[in-house]
């Protein structure tokens, strides 16, 4: 008959030496998925921080054009607002009058007009009254025409309003999205550049700083000529904010984005750009690297960038977040689209 024994339970001792056992496997695991995940280099950081502000920058271009379309749709729903209220008074006037025609035919009396004059005993008299009432009838037809062409007036008019708001709630939305994304792009740049050493980030702040050229350096632009007076002047301009912080959606005069910096200075030259850099490829004439001269818009990685060229390859523009005013070289600021002269 076969035996049921309990089986036997480890001791205190083999358990002990178990847990440790696979507290040291946990810990080697862990010591090898470390060495698994190298320290990223700082060039591979560099080149991902670029790439962030760049879509930071694409996303501060995108929410400038929602914010421009707010304006203009804002001062469009004023306009008809205002048209609104004028052509709710001057139907109110009408509606008056017809008040007034209504109110002048029953002090005439509903009485045949046949049996008025019979019973008149100045027939003359009657006479005139009744012209009187035939034009007060005319006048009534055309003041509730008048009515009628009005009220479909406002009816269409406060369709449009109504149209127009909702166009700006949704531009509203995406003016708040693209400014998130916007700060999320330069969040994840922040914490890529926390990942290297202390030392590591004073070297691309050195580097940063290096590149960021303040106002009293000096940078050879050559002796090019440049298109016109207007262009000469936004130029000039642009060089007196060198060093000015980036700011995105900044206009200035003390901070900048990139379509903020251009916008500004052509502004003190006299003339009126749009606010984007996808509508500023529109105030000009395009034309092309070669073409080229002091003054001209210069524009970067698929509309996105937009600076002043300043000669002898060199672009005065606000970089990116983090950087200020400077000039910089074309070959180092991106993939170069085309030139606009104004």
């Amino acid at each position: 008959m076969a035996s049921h024994r309990r089986p036997k339970q480890p001791s205190r001792t083999r358990v002990t030496v178990l847990t440790a056992t696979a507290a040291a496997a946990v810990a080697l695991s862990a010591q090898a998925g470390a060495q698994a995940a190298p320290k990223p280099k700082i060039d591979d950081v560099k080149s991902k921080v670029h790439a962030l502000q760049e879509e930071a920058e694409v996303a501060t271009e995108q929410a400038n054009l929602a914010d421009e379309r707010r304006g203009t749709l804002q001062k469009e729903i004023s306009a008809l607002q205002d048209k609104v209220a004028r052509g709710q008074q001057e139907l109110n006037t009408l509606r008056g009058q017809i008040g007034s025609v209504a109110a002048a035919q029953y002090r005439s009396g509903g009485i045949d007009p046949a049996l008025q004059l019979f019973l008149s005993s100045d027939p003359d008299s009657y006479l005139d009254k009744a012209s009187a009432i035939d034009q007060l009838s005319a006048q009534q037809a055309d003041v509730l025409e008048s009515i009628q062409a009005k009220q479909r007036i406002l009816a269409q008019q406060r369709a449009e309003a109504t149209t127009k708001l909702a166009d700006l709630e949704d531009v509203r939305k995406t003016l708040n999205e693209k400014k998130q994304k916007s700060q999320e792009k330069l969040a994840e740049a922040r914490k890529l550049l926390n990942t290297l050493t202390a030392a590591e980030r004073a070297r691309i702040q050195e580097e940063e700083q290096r590149a960021s050229r303040a106002a009293g350096d000096r940078v050879d632009l050559g002796n090019e000529v440049p298109a016109s007076q207007r262009g000469s002047a936004a130029l000039s301009a642009a060089a007196t904010r060198l060093g000015m912080p980036y700011v995105s959606g900044a206009e200035g005069p003390n901070s900048f984005d990139c379509s903020g910096l251009t916008q500004w200075a052509y502004r003190q030259a006299g003339v009126s750009l749009t606010r984007t850099t996808y509508t500023q490829q529109n105030d000009g004439v395009k034309i092309g690297r070669s073409q080229l001269k002091p003054g001209d818009l210069v524009f970067f990685n698929s509309l996105a960038h937009v600076g002043l060229y300043a000669g002898n390859g060199q672009v005065l523009h606000a970089p990116h977040s983090g950087a200020v005013v400077r000039y910089e070289s074309m070959s180092t600021i991106g993939s170069f689209q085309f030139g606009v002269r104004i």
